[in-house]
């Protein structure tokens, strides 16, 4: 019966790409014409116009090599959980008391591989981070998970955030002051956590300010700033410090072999 299934499933979907016509199978492979980004002068000031802006790039600090999160970094310590209020305070609650009744394991309502997505993902303190310096843009590669975070320094604005599609990165725009990186981002899911298991709403604002410490030059400080109107009855506020190690490289991270669930002696598939 599955095999019968499957077989009039792709029947059926044969059926309904060669009744698409010739317009549809001419859309295929095509590339894509995005629009001129919100608040550019003009389409040449986008980051992707490279060619001829690259001696800008001189002018920044020097962020090269691979960062690793400082443990035991004082200023981590003073606050790791936002003040949460109403449904999201009723829901932290409800999380915590979840958590001590399973011996400490944290329920998940997404896939094990799933990354931990921002702002959690720039606190980790196992896997480095580089950081790439391209015209119009700041990449940081994350060695955790393999992901790809876009800052973009090319001077346009947000999308409106009704129209966004929310994601573990959100949507980040830059700028430099001096030597330091103040980077904006909306448009995290509100299905990722902040601090110990809480939640936020879609109107999370995250706000960083990234900059080499005065006193070590090996030393780079990320002063994180969270608000939430829904979620949060004051701003969530946490500095934490990377150190530098200016030959490392990153190493290749593959979740998806491992993403299963445990199955006990008896057989049984165990769900967390």
């Amino acid at each position: 019966m599955g095999i019968n299934r499957r077989f009039l499933a792709a029947v059926a979907g044969a059926a309904l790409l060669s009744a698409s016509g010739t317009a549809q199978s001419q859309q295929l492979g095509a590339s894509s014409n995005s629009p001129v980004p919100d608040g550019l002068a003009s389409a040449e000031d986008s980051a992707g116009f490279t060619t001829g802006n690259y001696h800008l790039l001189d002018q920044l600090p020097d962020w090269g090599g691979i960062w690793f999160l400082m443990r035991g970094d004082p200023a981590m310590a003073r606050q790791t959980q936002p003040q949460l209020q109403g449904e999201y305070l009723a829901q932290w609650q409800r999380w915590r008391e979840q958590v001590l009744a399973n011996d400490g394991v944290e329920p998940r309502n997404r896939s094990n591989c799933s990354p931990p997505g921002l702002p959690r993902i720039m606190q980790l303190a196992q896997y480095p981070y580089e950081f790439l310096f391209t015209p119009g843009r700041v990449t940081i590669n994350q060695e955790a998970w393999m992901q790809t975070r876009t800052i973009w320094t090319d001077g346009r604005a947000h999308p409106v955030l009704e129209e966004m599609t929310t994601s573990f990165h959100g949507h980040s725009i830059g700028h430099w002051e001096g030597g330091t990186l103040v980077v904006d981002t909306i448009g995290i899911s509100d299905t990722l956590e902040v601090g110990e298991g809480g939640k936020h709403s879609d109107q999370f604002r995250l706000e960083e300010r990234i900059h080499l410490s005065p006193d070590n030059p090996d030393v780079l400080i990320n002063e994180m700033r969270m608000t939430d109107p829904l979620a949060f009855s004051a701003p969530f506020e946490m500095t934490v410090s990377y150190r530098r190690d200016r030959h490392g490289v990153l190493i290749e991270f593959q979740c998806a072999e491992n993403d299963r669930n445990p199955v006990n002696n008896d057989g049984t598939t165990l769900f967390l």
